[in-house]
């Protein structure tokens, strides 16, 4: 989709210089080996969503992902959350995304963290996926909707995928109750037009109608705002630029993804959150 490309590899556009060039110049730049890292290391530019490698954590238990599970990671990104998943829970990890620069950075990380073998990527579009019916055991989702203008088409997608008891976890942005606009950009939009938010209820609703019983759902608003917080502290991983940087300051954060608007994307993220513009649940649904 252009205009995703147009927000998520702005930089290259901008520049040229692929996404991929950038971060492994970067990590040679740390005095650290492009083809050979380590989770920790790769963490601050492959968990792109609020509560980073803990929410990620907490979800995964949340929904009891376990060894050998077929994961269908939907909007991976830079396969962040795919590679946690075969690392820390023994899952078989597919990350799907629409922006090609991201599969490529993902598939690079995977093969430079030894995890090639169990989180594979494939671009492609969330809502037509060139995979078999009834395939993978658990669908994944972590700050993608919010960028998917048909979410209906999209969940009548993972029932097809998911197996009878398959189930869906997700960690999402939706609509606060506070209708005022968002304070943009945010790391998902800088335009009015590539933002879908919906409302908690619209979302549940729309899950019930795809066909998956809600198991457990929670608004963790506080938990992310607290966690963006302690960010901009410096006291937690992925940092970006300035005053967010702490001992792992050298090596490559969010900025060398996002560029010179990272900065307001974090603060309008807190804005966001703090004056009830969005939320974020954290939920695991079964399907029917």
């Amino acid at each position: 989709m252009p205009q995703l490309d147009a927000h998520y590899d702005a930089l290259a556009r901008q520049d040229g210089e692929p996404l991929t060039a950038r971060l492994r110049a970067a990590f040679r730049a740390a005095g650290r080996d492009p083809e050979r890292l380590s989770p920790d290391e790769v963490a601050g530019i492959d968990q792109l969503h609020l509560g980073g490698r803990r929410a990620s954590r907490d979800l995964a238990r949340r929904g009891a992902v376990a060894a050998g599970q077929r994961v269908l990671d939907v909007g991976c990104g830079t396969g962040g959350a795919s590679r946690l998943l075969a690392h820390e829970f023994g899952a078989e990890a597919l990350g799907v995304d629409i922006t090609a620069a991201f599969v490529a950075v993902a598939e690079w990380l995977s093969q430079a963290t030894g995890l090639a073998d169990r989180a594979r990527f494939l671009c492609a579009d969330a809502a037509r996926l060139p995979l078999p019916a009834a395939s993978v055991d658990v669908v994944w989702c972590q700050h993608a909707l919010m960028n998917m203008p048909d979410p209906a088409t999209v969940l009548a997608e993972w029932r097809r995928l998911l197996v009878p008891g398959g189930r869906v976890l997700l960690h999402e942005v939706v609509a606060g109750d506070n209708p005022a606009p968002l304070s943009r950009p945010v790391p998902w939009a800088r335009e009015v037009a590539h933002s879908h938010l919906i409302h908690r209820e619209t979302l549940e609703a729309g899950l019930a109608e795809a066909g998956f019983v809600a198991r457990e759902v929670d608004d963790v608003s506080a938990a992310a705002l607290a966690w963006r917080r302690r960010q901009v502290e410096g006291k937690v991983e992925g940092k970006g630029k300035g005053k967010e940087r702490s001992a792992s300051a050298a090596l490559p954060g969010p900025a060398l993804i996002f560029g010179d608007d990272f900065a307001a994307m974090g603060r309008n993220l807190l804005d966001n959150l703090s004056d009830d513009r969005m939320r974020i649940i954290a939920g695991a649904w079964a399907r029917a």
